[in-house]
């Protein structure tokens, strides 16, 4: 059962690239915000654990992630399955370890000026997360989210000075859980500047170490 991890700095098109493999490959995409936010609209013992935390401006605790994605996990026992969005520190990677075996972490490496300069065109629609970006992933009515109408806001975070902040603190993190996984021999980095030209490198990796039936042959351009 095929099991991977995408890992890359917000910005970094891993959202764009993650929605790519499992159009290509037959994955089960587990987006940890998604998760997140439903067990918290569904009241879930661990939703209503984590949203304490998030409500008092606090970042929810590694035992509390894991119990998430322990949880959802479980579920998808004999399903194979692309994790995006955990682990984020190396503390949730060991944890994680103890969880599931996995086949292959996959990172992206993008200069952090394109990301800033493409994080200051993005907006967001808050309640269900949707991201667009003015250049390249426009809403079809400008200001407005495709699926409800509802306007689209940008989140303070993304002005440019906040949005070096968080990636020199990406960067801090995650150095660790890359070395984590070098050492474990089940790592594979992607540099470039964005996802049309990262994709097809990416595609011809996993066509290579993706088992032939998790192919999706037809879909495949």
């Amino acid at each position: 059962m095929f099991r991977m991890v995408i890992l890359g700095a917000p910005g970094s098109g891993k959202g764009t690239i993650s929605n790519r493999i499992i159009r290509d490959f037959a994955l089960k995409h587990l987006s940890v915000g998604d998760v997140l936010r439903s067990h918290v609209n569904n009241k879930s013992s661990v939703g209503q654990e984590a949203e304490s935390y998030m409500k008092a401006g606090k970042l929810v605790p590694d035992a509390t992630m894991v119990k998430l994605i322990s949880y959802e996990l479980k579920r998808l026992d004999s399903v194979p399955w692309l994790l995006d969005g955990f682990p984020r520190n190396v503390s949730q990677a060991k944890m994680l370890t103890n969880i599931s075996k996995l086949d292959l972490v996959l990172s992206l490496d993008v200069p952090n000026q394109i990301i800033i300069d493409r994080i200051k065109e993005r907006w967001i629609h808050e309640p269900s997360g949707r991201i667009y970006n003015t250049s390249f992933n426009p809403p079809t009515v400008p200001g407005k989210d495709d699926v409800t109408g509802e306007k689209l806001t940008q989140r303070p975070d993304d002005a440019p000075e906040a949005v070096g902040r968080r990636l020199t603190l990406y960067s801090d993190n995650t150095k660790p859980i890359l070395e984590f996984y070098a050492e474990k021999h089940i790592l594979k980095e992607f540099r470039g500047t964005e996802s049309n030209e990262i994709y097809p490198r990416v595609k011809l990796f996993l066509e290579e170490i993706i088992p032939k039936e998790l192919h999706i042959l037809e879909k495949s351009n």
